[in-house]
């Protein structure tokens, strides 16, 4: 049995605490997901692996996108085997056009059987009616050029070149 704590990323604590089965597949534990928090469970969303610091990694996506044979899905995954551990954690990112976002963190892992799972055991707040804003930053990366490499030095300046000419 899986203890996972689920965390709304929002400014006020939105918090599910679940226990489900340890064979549990990641497609389970979305639809799990989305119906402790209200969803229907019917929009796309993805799990993302995850560090201890919550840097985003590799996506697991809801269906195989792959163009040709059996690629990574939240069907091939099971939960034993994408978190083996204690305090392994994955981002899950449900409804890509509203972006809810949630952090997903083993709180315990045990071989207790227990029936009627899944099952929420804690539920702290409500879910905002409107899904928190997204601001989504790059890096500013340096790539060697500055504004003042615009002109070029062999054929000159191209903005004062009359294409008419030709």
């Amino acid at each position: 049995m899986y203890k996972i704590r689920i965390i709304l990323d929002t400014k006020k604590d939105v918090i599910r605490t679940i226990l489900v089965d340890n064979h549990l597949n990641l497609e389970d534990l979305h639809l799990t997901i989305a119906k402790s928090f209200g969803f229907k469970g019917q929009e796309m969303a993805s799990f993302y692996r995850t560090d201890e610091e919550w840097t985003q990694g590799e996506e697991i996506p809801l269906f195989n996108m792959e163009e040709v044979g059996v690629g990574i899905s939240m069907k091939t995954c099971l939960l034993a085997q994408t978190l083996p551990v204690t305090n392994d954690k994955l981002i899950y990112v449900y409804d890509f056009l509203k972006m809810w976002t949630f952090y997903v963190d083993v709180v315990e892992i045990s071989n207790e059987k227990t029936t009627g799972l899944p099952k929420i055991i804690l539920t702290v707040g409500e879910i905002p009616d409107e899904a928190p804003e997204k601001e989504f930053v790059a890096e500013k990366l340096d790539d060697g050029f500055t504004d003042e490499d615009d002109n070029d030095e062999e054929f000159g300046d191209f903005d004062e070149f009359d294409y008419n000419e030709y």
